[in-house]
Order: C-alpha cells, then sequence, then structure tokens
C-alpha cells in the first residue's frame, strides 16, 4: 500500500509531528517538535511530495507536542507548542507566507505534555485545550479572538494526562474534552455545556498506559468513536460512541511493541475510518483497516526509522491518496511514506 520511506533531518529528538499547509500554496506542509532542540521545525512542501530542510523557530523548553489552526481569523495556519519543561504555551502567528513571528508563550501547569486547538465558545475563534501531566488537570485558554489568550482554567481529570483531543461526541455543536490519563489506565470525557464550560469528567477503562488517543467516526453513525494507543498493553483500544456522548467499553487490538501515537484517516480510499499507529518498540507505522462497523483487521506493518513517537497522515503529493509521515525519535529524522 505504501513505497519504502524516504527520510528527512530533523532537529533532536523530535516527538510530534503535524501536517497541514503553511503557506497556502496548496501542499501539504510537515511541521515537527523537536524535544532537545527547543525547537519546532517546518518542512514545506516543493511539490509532488518533496521537502525542502527545515525552517526551525525557538519555543520553550522540551517541547514536547505541536499543534495548528487559524487562531488570529486571517485564513493562515499557526502553531501552538506544549513546552514540557517549561510548563508553558508557545503560539507561533504566521505572517502569511509561510514564516513565522516569534513566539508568546503561556503559562500552563506542570509538565505540559500535549495541546489541542478547537473553538470551545462557539465564537468563531480558535482557543487552546492543554493536558497537564503533573498536575492531573487540562487547561483551557480562550482566545480573545485576535490570536492572544485568556489565562488557563482547568479542570481535573485523571493522573497523568498526557493525550488530549477535542471532538463533538453528542452532537449539541459543542467541542468537548477527551483525554488519555497514562498512569489510570483510563481515557477521560468532558462535556461541553455550551459556553466553554466543561462538566465533571466521565471515565472509560482502556489498556494499560495509554500514551495517545484519536477521535473519528469508525463505524459510519455520525457519532464520534475514541481510539486509544496503550504503550504498555501493545494494543489499541476502540471506544464506540451509544450517540449520546457516552461510550461502550473498549474493543482491543494488537499492534507493535510499545504503540506511541494513533491517528485516524481513509487509507485504501473506501470511505472507512482506518487505524494509523506508531510502534515505537518495533520501529514500525501500524495500519489496522477499518471495515465499516468499527471492526478492524490486523494490521499491517511498515519499516520507519528508530524509535518513531508521533505519526500524522496527509496527501502530501496531491494524487488524492492518504500518505504518512512518523517522527523517528532516536533517529533525529522524518519517515515519509507514499501512497501507491
Amino acid at each position: 500500500m505504501f513505497y519504502n520511506q524516504t527520510i528527512y533531518s530533523v532537529g533532536s529528538f523530535p516527538i510530534s509531528v503535524v501536517v497541514a499547509d503553511i503557506n497556502n500554496d496548496n501542499k501539504s506542509d510537515i511541521v515537527v517538535a523537536n524535544r532537545e532542540s527547543n525547537t519546532i521545525g517546518v518542512l514545506l512542501n516543493s511539490g509532488n511530495g518533496i521537502f525542502s530542510s527545515q525552517i526551525t523557530y525557538q519555543v520553550g523548553q522540551s517541547p514536547y507536542f505541536v499543534a495548528v489552526a487559524d487562531m488570529n481569523r486571517d485564513n493562515k495556519v499557526d502553531i501552538a507548542v506544549a513546552n514540557y519543561g517549561a510548563t508553558t504555551i508557545s503560539v507561533l502567528l504566521n505572517r502569511g507566507n509561510g514564516t513565522f513571528l516569534s513566539q508568546v508563550t503561556y503559562t500552563a501547569s506542570r509538565y505540559t505534555y500535549a495541546v489541542a486547538v478547537a473553538d470551545v465558545n462557539n465564537d468563531n475563534a480558535s482557543d487552546i485545550v492543554v493536558a497537564n501531566a503533573g498536575a492531573r488537570n487540562v487547561g483551557v485558554l480562550v482566545n480573545k479572538g485576535n490570536g492572544t489568550f485568556f489565562n488557563q482554567i482547568t479542570y481535573t481529570v485523571g493522573n497523568t494526562p498526557v493525550s488530549v483531543q477535542m471532538g463533538d461526541v453528542n452532537n449539541d455543536n459543542t467541542a468537548d474534552i477527551i483525554v488519555a490519563n497514562y498512569a489510570s489506565n483510563t481515557a477521560s470525557v468532558l462535556l461541553n455545556i455550551g459556553n466553554g464550560i466543561f462538566l465533571s469528567q466521565t471515565n472509560y477503562l482502556v489498556g494499560t498506559k495509554p500514551q495517545s488517543l484519536a477521535i473519528g467516526d469508525v463505524n459510519n453513525d455520525n457519532n464520534i468513536d475514541i481510539v486509544v494507543a496503550n504503550s504498555g498493553a501493545d494494543s489499541v483500544s476502540v471506544l464506540i460512541n451509544r450517540g449520546n456522548g457516552t461510550f461502550l467499553s473498549q474493543i482491543t487490538y494488537s499492534t507493535g511493541y510499545t504503540p506511541y501515537s494513533v491517528v485516524i484517516g481513509d487509507m485504501n480510499g473506501d470511505n472507512n475510518q482506518d487505524i494509523i499507529v506508531a510502534n515505537s518498540g518495533s520501529n514500525t507505522i501500524g495500519v489496522l483497516l477499518g471495515t465499516g462497523n468499527g471492526i478492524f483487521l490486523s494490521q499491517l506493518t511498515y519499516s520507519v526509522g528508530t524509535g518513531p513517537l508521533s505519526v500524522a497522515v496527509g496527501d502530501v503529493n496531491n494524487d488524492n491518496k492518504t500518505d504518512i509521515i512518523a517522527a523517528n525519535y532516536h533517529g533525529n529524522t522524518i519517515s515519509l511514506l507514499l501512497h501507491c
């Protein structure tokens, strides 16, 4: 399904990667968080899925996670970064040509681990939600409307939250919070009551050491489901939405060793969502094809670099097929797998 990997050098210990059109040329670019370099690297797509060398931007100490969205309503993709070592969020606004202004930082809580961006109060401005692993909470930073943010409001979740996503899980047209709690072996769901305020968490049991989660409709019922990568169990958990924002008990599927990152996408063009997981202990990407009813086939594996800790998907060569990008933590590289 995929060609052999193409390798690109990035900074030291790349730990998070996303794909987005940074310079509005209708080509998908790559953004990577380089943990030990304390930088974000931007690799611009020069066409046909070929990327230029990274351009780096300074962020806080130990950036662990990167997210992208238009945060100042200028129709350009901006960057938000969770700085684990600095207990901050960095926001880098896009100048409009694929380059970025210097970071503006916002205080979070202890061990800022992951970040997501979504409009939580329906004012058409993208807000920030951060998983604070050392504080056992998530922080919500509401956008003032111009790409600057109010101080965080925190909500209690499980022990060591390490992954956060935003999505409307109960179909009320508001973005809810979904969190993976590494030390609790749970996923927390916090429902939005409509004005950017959230109810207390509801917890669901998943596998051992959940490291990453993704959300999407995996059974084609127009409800958002949850997929969790369990790094201590070598598995992914699938939690099907009952339709009201509550979830059925997990169904688990085997992966490679130490799955560290998971995303959802249609990898074979059948209009069903598939699971893509970075198996950090196997140096592979696993693809579990969805059958359309929330059931998945055994993983197909593809070799990447050493210690892949993050995976992203997108069409990087404009052939209407979904490609795979992996951040290889111990190789200081990005692997690109183009769809055949």
